[in-house]
């Protein structure tokens, strides 16, 4: 099964990452990366550039609206993501547990990723996105 550990921070949390050498984090969080290839559970990984940098685009109206970042409500940010490839959602609990990225105002979110044999097979939708997954080799 499949795994997102999202990892979220606080506004504050976020910008007190900047007090943190960055050779040290990436030394850290890369033995942590490590460790999860060694196991063979790291699909993929990616960090997300500042928030400001973001739009949000809101269906709430006929008209979709944008918006450029920063947030203006925003009490946690999505910073990036996992995804792992384990065996149950105890496992990746205890994947997001040993995380170096830890402290006031952290938080990692973890969300089952579905799969398309989980919706229906007959669809014809569903028919098209297999078949391009296996002409990429992503199934």
């Amino acid at each position: 099964m499949k795994y997102m550990l999202i990892m979220r921070a606080t506004d504050e949390a976020f910008a007190n990452m900047g007090n943190v050498d960055f050779n040290e984090m990436i030394e850290t969080v890369g033995k942590y990366n490590q460790e999860l290839i060694r196991a063979g559970v790291l699909v993929a990984a990616e960090g997300l550039a500042d928030a400001s940098e973001g739009v949000v685009v809101d269906h709430s109206s006929e008209t979709p609206v944008v918006t450029d970042g920063p947030y203006g409500e925003t009490k946690e940010l999505f910073g990036g993501f996992y995804i792992l490839n384990v065996s149950s959602k105890e496992e990746a609990v205890e994947w997001a547990k040993r995380s170096p990225i830890t402290g006031p105002g952290f938080k990692t979110e973890i969300r089952r990723v579905t799969t398309i044999d989980e919706f229906p097979q007959d669809n014809e939708w569903i028919q098209k996105e297999r078949a391009w997954r296996e002409a990429t080799g992503q199934l």
